[in-house]
């Protein structure tokens, strides 16, 4: 989980943090900063951005055209 973490851009590790912590539930904030060496506030932060990001996330939006991919006999 740190060598991950270490190779992470400073936007990405703050969200990796907050979901790690969502994940662990009650007590996952200080958990995940003792491990990681991250401030508490910082995994707030994290999860401020994530839960606007699905807030504004717009499923069903395709990625690739259809019709894509091995065709059907």
């Amino acid at each position: 989980m740190q060598l991950h973490y270490s190779r992470l851009l400073e936007k990405d590790r703050r969200r990796y943090a907050a979901l790690e912590s969502l994940k662990l539930g009650r007590g996952g904030v200080i958990y995940i900063s003792k491990i990681l060496g991250v401030d508490r506030k910082t995994i707030s932060q994290g999860r401020k951005e994530l839960t606007s990001e699905m807030e504004t996330f717009i499923p069903g939006i395709r990625q690739r055209k259809e019709g894509g991919g091995r065709k059907k006999n």
